[in-house]
């Protein structure tokens, strides 16, 4: 598919053809580049980059999805919302392909790392952290794919609400120490206040911080990838499994201090 066409399933939220999914190469590096044409016709038509998603970082739903690498891709200026000072929001699914839910950690970044990558220059390089939901998406049916094709559809990156953000020299003193509070963090995942899944920050890599490791190590080695900026966001990757949005839902979030969880309403 061409980068035109792959834009064109996101705006309309389609599914790809069949005969195309099959046609699309099982090459990472490749993919990366289709992905990045993709952003440079978004950028061209007025939107603007305000971060990155991380996907598969959690470990325990990689035989489930067939997917045993992490990935990434852009959020975008229209993919990006901050909750209001309730913790609520809403998300319009209309126009998005077999959307699911999940419950992740933000980063905000004060500047762009060293590059000397450790989990204590990262720390120097964070200025907040927040609850999250992203919408991910599939225009591969039924959620069937491989690695390639998670990395060419953008990521599956649909939307990302951005709860209360936190300083982090507020919750830790070094990147040790932010790492040790982050990885002994569960949330609960409920839907009109029934509980679906409990989920751990171990579950990501270990922690989100080992998470954003990963991905600056991984950014910085993809040939014509953008760095990261101050001001950007960076998703982490789900606590839970990816869940199905339906319009009507309302789901919630409720993590360890001290993050705030959040409140979504689907339209």
């Amino acid at each position: 598919m061409t980068p035109e066409t792959l834009l064109h399933h996101i705006d309309h939220g389609t599914l790809w053809p069949v005969a195309e999914v099959a046609s699309i190469p099982d090459d990472v590096a490749l993919a990366y580049q289709k992905a990045l044409q993709v952003r440079k016709l978004r950028e061209a038509r007025g939107e603007i980059p305000k971060g990155f998603k991380i996907g598969f970082t959690n470990r325990s739903i990689w035989e489930r999805y067939q997917v045993f690498e992490p990935i990434w891709g852009t959020v975008w200026n229209t993919t990006l919302s901050f909750a209001n000072d309730t913790s609520e929001s809403h998300v319009d699914i209309s126009k998005m392909c077999q959307p699911r839910l999940e419950p992740e950690l933000v980063f905000g970044m004060r500047c762009t790392p060293s590059e000397n990558l450790t989990l204590q220059s990262l720390y120097e390089s964070i200025e907040w952290m927040a609850s999250g939901f992203e919408v991910v998406q599939s225009h591969a049916e039924n959620w069937k794919f491989k690695v390639a094709d998670t990395i060419t559809d953008s990521g599956l990156h649909a939307k990302l609400v951005v709860g209360k953000p936190i300083n982090i020299k507020e919750v830790a003193d070094n990147g040790d120490d932010l790492h040790s509070l982050l990885s002994g963090m569960f949330l609960e995942l409920m839907q009109s206040g029934q509980s679906i899944e409990k989920g751990a920050a171990a579950n990501v890599l270990d922690s989100p911080l080992m998470a954003l490791l990963y991905f600056m190590k991984a950014l910085r080695s993809c040939p014509g990838a953008p760095d990261v900026q101050a001001g950007d966001v960076i998703t982490t990757g789900t606590w839970t499994d990816a869940w199905p949005l339906e319009k009507g839902q309302h789901w919630q979030s409720r993590y360890d201090t001290p993050l705030t969880g959040l409140n979504l309403q689907v339209k």
